[in-house]
């Protein structure tokens, strides 16, 4: 074992000093770490080509993981980075428990309770932690579950022994989830798809941050975030949102984590956003 280490050893010293150190640690990193392109395409003439680059763009110097997916019905857009890579939910999934109990109520025809409606409320519009334990708690993992797979929402895991913040989600699901709410489906009422872009419009103000930013004026914007800080990866911080007008129907999902600090997250969300509102305004 000694002599395994003292030849290395003798190896790296020998790498310094002609100077090949550099590439050696360079060759040692996996191709894996190559960062994902952004993909885009549309049936819009060059928009496709518009989005990659400014997405691009916007994330160019932003460190951390970041995935984005959009996509805009009118010109059938759709944009994808990292689709399939899982993060820790925090409170974004508040839309998927909801979505649940929607579903879940709807199989026995009947309206939510006022205790429901207020719990409901709470969890969408302040993002309220307990309304939520409540919630998930009341509906267990088998409603849950069985919501995900009416939804196809198959790459979201629900967070074990009550702890819903970190259920893994992906940009996939969350755009699958998306489009559930905002179109007519088998899945969700219109009815339930009313109240749960309802919801999502008045969700107050401090927390109106992420995709919504540089939304152009005549746009509905339906929005919920999400941010927690673990020991690892740092700061996680979400953002799916809704938009409606303009002659557009589109919905942006952002997941990041490895941010410094809840700030700098939001930042790099809305750098992205940003720059989906204004090509797609544009088109």
């Amino acid at each position: 074992m000694t002599s395994g280490i003292s030849r290395r050893a003798r190896v790296l010293a020998a790498a310094v000093g002609t100077g090949v150190l550099v590439p050696l640690v360079a060759a040692a990193t996996p191709a894996s770490a190559a960062t994902p392109a952004v993909t885009c395409t549309s049936a819009k003439a060059g928009l496709a080509a518009k989005l990659k680059k400014d997405i691009t763009a916007a994330l160019a110097t932003r460190k951390g993981t970041v995935a984005v997916g959009l996509y805009d019905r009118s010109t059938n857009t759709t944009c994808t980075l990292r689709a399939g890579t899982a993060y820790d939910s925090a409170s974004v999934v508040k839309v998927t428990v909801l979505a649940t109990l929607l579903w879940d109520a709807k199989k026995t025809n009947r309206y939510l309770t006022d205790r429901e409606n207020t719990l409901a409320k709470a969890m969408i519009t302040k993002s309220d932690n307990a309304a939520t334990s409540t919630l998930w708690k009341q509906l267990g993992m088998t409603k849950i579950k069985g919501f995900l797979t009416a939804a196809g929402m198959t790459q979201t895991k629900p967070g074990a022994n009550g702890y819903w913040g970190l259920t893994q989600i992906t940009v996939t699901d969350e755009q699958k989830l998306l489009k559930l709410v905002t179109a007519k489906n088998a899945v969700l009422s219109d009815n339930s798809r009313a109240y749960i872009l309802k919801l999502m419009s008045q969700v107050v103000s401090s927390q109106r941050w992420g995709t919504p930013y540089g939304v152009p004026s005549g746009v509905t914007v339906a929005v919920k975030n999400g941010w927690l800080q673990r020991a690892t990866n740092g700061w996680r911080v979400h953002s799916v949102g809704a938009f409606k007008g303009g002659g557009h129907d589109y919905m942006i999902t952002v997941l990041s984590h490895g941010n410094s600090t809840m700030n700098y997250g939001i930042a790099t969300i809305q750098a992205v956003a940003k720059v989906i509102h204004k090509d797609l305004a544009a088109s």
